[in-house]
């Protein structure tokens, strides 16, 4: 496991980290390290040229780059490099899933399942897909931990299920679903899986030919990449029988007056000028990441879930929301305080210069079902340290009294 001496190197790589501040909004968006920040750099003082769309050494170079950053995503999931398409995020990879394949495939009468927990991102789109094809959206429903049974996923199933779409890890309660045998069972009904990776792939290893899914959508910003660039992985029999999601230049192989053909998948996804420069900020960190392992990170990050949550459980009036258990929040601890509203406690916690997130985390639907109409999170990376879990802890034991209450 990372020590604390080895993340305080670890920090040294990350500049806004030598700030008095404990950063534990972490689901959110993470920090970049400089090897990340120096990649988008180098891209535009060394290669800045439209890539696929010249013949000389520098745009030549730009491909290159952009072609090996999807060549070091795809190793990193276990795909093929044509099965992954670059986009803004994976809310935009999401909605690529619905626009593309599902407004082609989903007809009037069909059923789409969709995990109660899940993100706006992974539930909207399919709201969208259900009204404008006809189609039932039908909800899967968890328990107060977020957990569900492959027992309640197959009483939804029927032979009308086109569509399950499920986060590997809920960015609200952390919990990691059973994503391999919700597939098989979508499978089993001639239904295509769609995974939300953005909680998981930054922390787990993630092997999408082991897990046979058939769509995975993750982010580069979750996981120490620049914003603004997110990975959309498909099969690729589904990549090549679906439709363009955007139209205009790089996608088409032949234009005419009367219509188009189109490039070859990946490339017939990604229209226009693509996002080169964070692309290469991407590949840096997943090599970052690698560097590290992701089997260390996860180890320090279950670490030091275990020393916040024994910490606020011995603080009254402070509710952890889902397990009991911290190896099963995936470094993500949502909580209530008696008495204090959600953005009261990020409020004051930020006057202790700890940074938490406070809201209904894009997951009404989840807080309409548990009862609670927001909540708050903190969440964890491997290069927390100990400092930052004390800082948070005491700033939480003073909250109610600094509200006004006695205790």
């Amino acid at each position: 496991m990372i020590d604390e001496r080895q993340t305080e190197e670890i920090r040294r790589d990350f500049p806004l980290l030598s700030g008095d501040f404990a950063y534990l909004d972490n689901s959110a968006t993470t920090q970049r390290p400089m090897s990340v920040i120096k990649a988008v750099e180098n891209f535009y003082t060394s290669c800045n040229a439209n890539p696929m769309r010249g013949l000389y050494d520098l745009s030549i170079r730009a491909t290159d780059s952009y072609e090996n950053a999807r060549s070091t995503a795809a190793r990193f999931i276990n795909a093929a490099p044509d099965e992954i398409v670059f986009t803004r995020n994976a809310t935009e990879s999401l909605n690529l899933a619905a626009y593309s394949y599902a407004m082609a495939n989903v007809s009037a009468g069909d059923e789409i399942i969709v995990g109660i927990s899940e993100h706006h991102s992974n539930m909207l789109p399919w709201q969208m897909v259900a009204k404008a094809k006809g189609a039932r959206l039908l909800y899967l429903e968890c328990d107060s931990e977020g957990r569900y049974t492959l027992e309640s996923l197959e009483a939804l199933l029927s032979d009308r299920t086109k569509i399950v779409a499920l986060a590997q890890v809920s960015n609200v309660i952390g919990r990691e679903n059973e994503i391999k045998a919700f597939a098989r069972a979508a499978h089993s009904r001639n239904a295509v899986f769609v995974c939300d990776g953005a909680q998981s792939v930054p922390h787990m290893p993630v092997d999408v030919k082991a897990l046979d899914v058939d769509f995975l959508a993750f982010s580069g910003h979750k996981m120490l990449a620049p914003m603004g660039i997110g990975v959309f992985y498909g099969k690729k029999a589904l990549l090549e029988e679906m439709p363009p999601f955007l139209y205009g230049g790089e996608m088409i192989e032949y234009v005419t007056r009367e219509g188009a053909t189109w490039a070859e998948v990946p490339h017939k996804f990604e229209a226009g000028t693509v996002n080169a420069a964070d692309a290469a900020g991407l590949g840096a960190a997943i090599e970052y990441i690698e560097a590290i392992g992701l089997d260390n990170t996860a180890e320090r990050e279950d670490h030091l879930t275990r020393l916040m949550m024994e910490g606020m459980k011995g603080i009254p009036h402070v509710h952890i929301i889902g397990s009991s258990d911290p190896s099963e929040h995936h470094g993500i601890v949502t909580f209530t305080v008696d008495g204090v509203h959600p953005h009261d406690i990020a409020t004051i916690m930020d006057s202790d210069r700890v940074c938490i997130r406070a809201g209904h985390h894009c997951a009404q639907p989840l807080h309409k079902a548990l009862g609670i109409m927001s909540t708050a999170r903190a969440s964890i990376s491997f290069y927390n340290t100990e400092a930052d879990i004390s800082r948070f802890i005491n700033s939480l034991s003073t909250l109610r009294r600094r509200m006004g209450y006695a205790e």
